[in-house]
């Protein structure tokens, strides 16, 4: 689901972003432009949508696809090691943003 699209469904959302050029890896490879944004139902944790934009976000979208088949929850996404310095971390962030535990903006 898209922002609009849970909104209009009812849900109350926990929405984060985080942008790569806060990550490190984004830096180091020259590719700083582009984003991820998560979208959580903000009474069950579970992630309802997801985007992602820039270089190599094709690597990172299994992720957030088995996270969202398995019903996972922000917390649970939180939890999963994501190393440093990797893209990846672009996922944590947004969903640590999206809880107010964002650590690197």
């Amino acid at each position: 689901m898209t922002e609009a699209q849970a909104k209009d469904a009812g849900y109350e959302l926990k929405v984060g972003k985080f942008p790569f050029s806060a990550s490190g890896k984004a830096s180091a490879s020259n590719a700083k432009e582009g984003f991820v944004k998560v979208i959580f139902d903000a009474k069950y944790g579970e992630l309802l949508g997801a985007h992602m934009i820039g270089a190599n976000v094709t690597e990172m979208i299994a992720e957030l696809v088995l996270a969202k088949k398995l019903e996972s929850t922000g917390h649970e996404i939180l939890k999963a090691v994501h190393p440093h310095p990797t893209m990846s971390e672009a996922v944590m962030e947004a969903t640590a943003a999206a809880y107010g535990e964002v650590i690197h903006l």
